[in-house]
């Protein structure tokens, strides 16, 4: 067993979104996301993969393949589906961890 505590060592880039990979193996990866507000993830895609979301601190506005923004916060899972378009901007400091099937090249 693996275990992470996913509400301790948040880094935040004055830069830009701050990605870190928590695991990554062949069957899925999990992802800290940590925005400081005003930042983005420009809209994209995961063509292969739904993508989840777990808000665990901030709010953040979301849009999915639809183009409405809403806004939510802690506590929340958003689904996509694959290859649905999609884009997030902090309001907050935001703090999420999203999840993707698969991970191609990644070893057992």
């Amino acid at each position: 067993m693996k275990f992470i505590n996913l509400l301790e060592d948040w880094q935040f880039n004055p830069k830009g979104p701050h990605a870190e990979p928590l695991h990554v193996d062949r069957n899925g990866r999990a992802i800290l996301f940590c925005l400081n507000p005003g930042q983005s993830i420009r809209e994209h895609n995961v063509p292969s993969s739904p993508f989840y979301i777990v808000i665990l601190s901030g709010r953040g506005v979301f849009a999915g393949s639809d183009g409405e923004e809403k806004t939510f916060g802690p506590n929340t899972l958003l689904v996509f589906d694959p290859a649905e378009q999609h884009f997030i901007r902090a309001l907050d400091e935001l703090v999420f961890v999203g999840f993707l099937h698969g991970a191609p090249g990644a070893q057992t």
